[in-house]
This record gives C-alpha cells, sequence and structure tokens, in this order.
C-alpha cells in the first residue's frame, strides 16, 4: 500500500535527519519578504506530526516560505493520529483535499510528507533537491484570471472558459513561526517548527469564464493571513492565486 510503503522508508535515517530538520527551521526565524500580491507558485505541503519522515519536508517548506513569489501552505493531515500523537493542526477537510488529488493523478494511496506544486507537480516533501527542481520545472501561474480583493468581497475577472467549473477557494492561514511541543508518538520529545499552517479551508463557489464576485464573509481573524486560489474543478491545476 503506498500509504505505507511510502511512509515508513525513512525512521532508519532519524538521527541525521533530525540534525538537518533543525538547522533548516532555523532559516524561519528570518524577516519575511514583501510577497507578491499575485503568487507565480502554490506550494502545499501534506504533513502531520505524528510522522517520522515530515520534519525534514516542513523545514524545507519552511525555508522556502518567505520568497516572494511562493505562496507556502501546510495541511495537517489526520490519518497518523492513531500513531499516538493527535496533530494539533489537524483537520480531517484537508485529509479529504489530499485524497481528492490522490484519485485525480490516479494514484491508489496518499502518503507523508507531500509537496504539490500549483495542483500539477507532486514529490517527496523531504527532498530538498527535488523541491528546488519541482519549484523551476512546474509551470508558473500565468494566463489565468486575475483575482481582486475589495474590502470583504474578491473578484474573479473574466477570461478563458475552463473545461470545467473552476473551484475557487478561500484559505486563512498563520504565517507565523508556531513551535509545537511533540509529547508522544514516533516523534515524541522533540520540537517543530512550523510556517503558514492552514487553519481553515473555504470552498466560495465556482468560476465559469464570467467575471464573478465572492463575498468572503468577515475579516480574517486576528493573526492569520489569506489567499485565493482558483483551480480547474476541485484538485486539478491551479489556475490563479492571490493573497488577500
Amino acid at each position: 500500500m503506498i500509504l505505507a510503503q511510502l511512509r515508513y522508508r525513512a525512521p532508519l535515517l532519524a538521527a541525521a535527519i533530525a540534525l538537518t530538520a533543525c538547522s533548516a527551521a532555523g532559516t524561519s526565524t528570518a524577516p519575511p519578504r514583501t510577497a507578491d500580491a499575485s503568487p507565480a507558485l502554490v506550494v502545499e505541503l501534506y504533513q502531520s506530526q505524528g510522522c517520522s519522515s515530515c520534519p525534514p519536508a516542513i523545514a524545507n517548506v519552511n525555508a522556502i516560505a518567505d520568497r516572494p513569489d511562493v505562496l507556502a501552505l501546510t495541511f495537517a493531515v489526520t490519518y497518523w493520529d492513531r500513531l499516538g500523537w493527535k496533530d494539533t493542526f489537524g483537520d480531517p477537510a484537508f485529509t479529504d483535499r489530499q485524497r481528492r488529488y490522490a484519485v485525480a493523478a490516479g494514484r491508489p494511496g496518499v502518503f507523508t510528507p507531500q509537496v504539490i506544486v500549483n495542483g500539477r507537480t507532486s514529490i517527496v516533501g523531504g527532498r530538498r533537491a527535488e523541491l528546488d527542481a519541482a519549484l523551476k520545472a512546474t509551470p508558473r501561474l500565468a494566463g489565468g484570471p486575475a483575482i481582486a480583493a475589495n474590502g470583504s468581497d474578491v473578484t474573479i475577472a473574466a477570461g478563458i472558459r475552463p473545461g470545467r467549473p473552476a473551484a475557487v477557494w478561500l484559505v486563512r492561514y498563520d504565517p507565523r513561526t508556531l513551535r509545537v511541543a511533540i509529547g508522544r508518538g514516533e516523534n515524541g520529545g522533540r520540537k517543530i517548527d512550523h510556517r503558514n499552517v492552514v487553519r481553515q479551508l473555504i470552498r466560495l463557489g465556482s468560476w465559469n469564464g464570467s467575471a464573478t464576485r465572492f463575498s468572503v464573509g468577515q475579516a480574517v481573524p486576528k493573526g492569520l493571513a489569506g489567499a485565493i486560489l482558483v483551480q480547474d474543478g476541485a484538485n486539478g491545476p491551479i489556475l490563479a492565486a492571490r493573497h488577500v
């Protein structure tokens, strides 16, 4: 089963991995750069605090979180909670999103750590060289609909009609470095620094090529940041993204 096969490949390297993860995570304390309003690369990390293979991937994504052309999003899945530690940021909705990506790609299962770039490229997130290569090789967001934000409203401009309705997502995430002490499970005794932890994922509706306005409701909760994703279908390639 892919879930187990990929997941348990790394524990024998735990000591070396721990040193690498701690070193890379330290870069997350650097002052953030000014983000582009419309990032060219959306990097989704699917991970769990209960996964011993995940700390290097978390560190890798932390290291690119301040790139102005990147929107890095950390999704905490729940299927490893059964190993003894319930992820403090886990949400079944995030697990469901990852599983829908797997179905769309024709994969028989899910795994951690997984990085998906622009809804197109899937890699094992713990390999920094592979992450860097994916960021260079994945087509950057261009040619998709323009996204305008005005108070509590977001407008997706008219554009090329997609082959199927595009999902419009509101993502609310915490841009701070959040250090979590892991009490049990495979990472028990470790402290893991997280960046851009997704706290809410809300589907606003669909876009069919015509200019469409959506209400995002209440303002983004204090301490959180927001982003809009326009995505082919529910889990196809991302067409456009914008910070809001």
